[in-house]
């Protein structure tokens, strides 16, 4: 395209003028004056009225005389080279500054609809970060940048930055019931699940902002909880279960917060097909906050009726998938000692906890 566009701007610069037409004319006025004298001779016209066209011909004649001796040159040479390095500067020189100073050469040359339909982890999660971090080192009071990148760090548990980008938001953007619950989340996954007191603090502000915010409150609770206070924690969490809206992702971990509070049953305790669905779009100290609750539910009915070898094999690996090596020891014990009069189902216990490293 840039050479087409060179090409024609070139083109007509690069063509020889065309010639003056006053050698044309003159020879046109001659045959005039000819014609007239012939005309004269042959007596077609009067000697006064040849005499006439003869003056009105000859003064053209001189006329066109002049001009073919005085025209000068109409374009200059060194006029056209300007004219072509003008060109040349304008259509390729700026274009090409103005790209590799706003445009992304590093991008690879390719339609953006097929950019946006490669499978997502074509690109790597970590440069397109990397990519919003110099922005944001280049521009740190863009709010909207720091909103972007907080729920990522939450997901990839960087949850000290998570937190540091939160408290940006929150001051660059504003104060919201919502910045102030996520910043209080993002506190709590940073202290490996305790709700410090700042946190509580940003809780109780963004209840004060909004009575109904369903992360606030349920932080809230399991504050309670941690203070030992169980009956408060589960009074606030009935109050959020009442006034779920239907089909709420967060109100089966909330069930099963209440359950582990007050060591009874809670109707809907099991989540359904589409809360299970919701928990995998939940941030980490939420989802982790319920498998953890879901471990203690399996835990205790195991603990109540331990026939179920199964629930026992379950029971132990999730242990062991959270890290808990000592309750995974715990667990397997137990289900042996539940297990005993089944000799080939303690083996089994025995071979899941060689497997697992559960040993000495």
């Amino acid at each position: 395209m840039s050479a087409a566009a060179v090409l024609a701007v070139l083109w007509p610069l690069s063509r020889k003028p065309p010639a003056a037409g006053a050698g044309n004319d003159l020879a046109v006025y001659q045959d005039q004056l000819e014609e007239i004298g012939r005309d004269r001779n042959a007596g077609l016209i009067g000697e006064a009225e040849a005499e006439a066209a003869r003056i009105e011909v000859s003064r053209r004649l001189l006329a066109a005389a002049d001009m073919k001796t005085e025209q000068p040159s109409l374009q200059p040479l060194w006029r056209r080279r300007a004219a072509a390095v003008a060109a040349l500067v304008v259509i390729l020189v700026v274009p090409l500054g103005l790209y590799m100073a706003l445009g992304s050469p590093s991008i690879p040359g390719q339609p953006a609809y097929a950019r946006v339909s490669l499978p997502p982890d074509h690109e790597s999660i970590a440069a397109l970060i990397g990519q919003v971090e110099q922005h944001l080192a280049k521009n740190p009071d863009d709010g909207a940048g720091w909103q972007v990148i907080a729920p990522v760090y939450m997901r990839l548990g960087r949850y000290d930055d998570a937190v540091t980008a939160l408290r940006k938001s929150l001051a660059l953007n504003g104060e919201t019931a919502t910045r102030n619950a996520d910043l209080g989340e993002a506190l709590v996954a940073a202290a490996n699940g305790i709700v410090t007191d700042e946190a509580k603090k940003l809780f109780e502000r963004a209840v004060a902002l909004d009575a109904h915010d369903p992360k606030a409150l349920y932080f809230l609770g399991l504050a309670d909880e941690q203070d030992g206070n169980k009956d408060a924690a589960a009074a606030k969490w009935r109050a959020l279960l009442a006034g779920a809206p239907a089909g709420a992702p967060w109100a089966a971990f909330v069930r099963q917060a209440l359950a582990r509070v007050t060591g009874q049953p809670v109707a809907g305790v099991d989540p359904t097909q589409q809360e299970m669905e919701a928990v995998q779009n939940m941030p980490v100290a939420q989802r982790t906050e319920m498998i953890r609750g879901m471990v203690q539910k399996l835990a205790d009915k195991l603990h109540a009726n331990g026939n179920d070898v199964e629930g026992w094999v379950r029971l132990v690996r999730a242990y062991a998938v959270l890290g808990d090596q000592d309750k995974a020891r715990d667990a397997a014990a137990d289900a042996k000692r539940a297990l005993a009069e089944r000799p080939e189902e303690v083996k089994r216990i025995d071979d899941l906890a060689k497997s697992l490293g559960l040993e000495g």
